[in-house]
């Protein structure tokens, strides 16, 4: 049921955007992500998209790849967009209780969904173009005048969030086997009240939890086996070094950031 789900995932490429320094893509990333919410118009948020389906087209991703790491998510839109149905002012088009429905508010719905079905698309690419080694390098680079500034340990926060973000699929997959295993002994997850379906996720939780610390605890020996203490001191095999690509795409993504500016003071929120 869960199996369809990429979040967390890398799919090697040799695309440009697969070669991009990992620090330059994730300063583009929420770059791009600040542009989306940036916009206030569907032309801004147009060009928007066909920015991000060039960078898509560029990285030569599989379509299907993204569409499933897309689908999680599509119950979360439509939960955002039947919330914004009802914010808008105007003359209602249908009216119930205490409830509106507005031409401002249908256009509210579409143009947050949109918002973030862009959103998660931006932030999938990221994972997808860029290994786990390298995000963690790169995070931790990034972070690295806050560990002179305030001696915090940015290796170990870049550390546990690349792990985090690498166990999605594995645990994705844990919660997929434990509901196969329970169903097969007679379990009913599928019907009844909210209740009842509440009742039935517990059996799933309990091992879910029992395999997350047994695997951060096999985690934990491995890394202590090869005599792990730590970002202090520690060198890395592939240094990080600016190309020039990764000047153009800074280059690129500062027009574009200019060209959404524009949009944003000169264009009204208009369907």
């Amino acid at each position: 049921m869960l199996s369809g789900v990429t979040i967390g995932q890398y799919y090697p490429g040799n695309s440009v955007i697969h070669k991009l320094d990992a620090r330059i893509k994730i300063i583009l990333t929420l770059t791009l992500m600040v542009c989306v919410f940036l916009c206030k118009s569907f032309i801004a948020l147009g060009v928007c998209m066909l920015f991000t389906l060039s960078i898509l087209l560029i990285s030569k991703l599989n379509i299907k790849v993204v569409l499933k790491g897309v689908k999680p998510i599509i119950f979360i839109i439509l939960i955002t967009s039947f919330l914004n149905l009802f914010y808008g002012t105007g003359e209602p088009l249908v009216s119930f209780w205490v409830f509106r429905i507005t031409r401002a508010g249908i256009y509210n719905a579409v143009f947050m969904s949109f918002r973030v079905l862009m959103l998660v698309i931006i932030g999938l690419m990221l994972t997808y173009t860029t290994t786990p080694t390298r995000l963690t390098d790169a995070i931790e680079a990034l972070l690295k005048p806050l560990h002179r500034m305030f001696k915090l340990d940015v290796h170990s926060f870049a550390m546990t969030m690349t792990i985090a973000l690498r166990f999605i699929p594995t645990l994705v997959e844990e919660v997929d086997k434990i509901m196969s295993a329970q169903k097969s002994r007679g379990a009913d997850m599928e019907s009844g009240g909210i209740v009842k379906r509440v009742k039935a996720i517990v059996p799933v939780i309990i091992p879910l939890f029992v395999s997350s610390f047994r695997r951060a605890s096999e985690l934990a020996y491995a890394m202590d086996c090869r005599c792990y203490r730590g970002g202090e001191g520690r060198t890395k095999m592939n240094a990080m070094h600016m190309q020039k690509r990764d000047y153009y795409a800074l280059v690129i993504c500062a027009v574009y950031v200019a060209g959404i500016i524009l949009l944003k003071i000169y264009l009204k929120a208009d369907i």
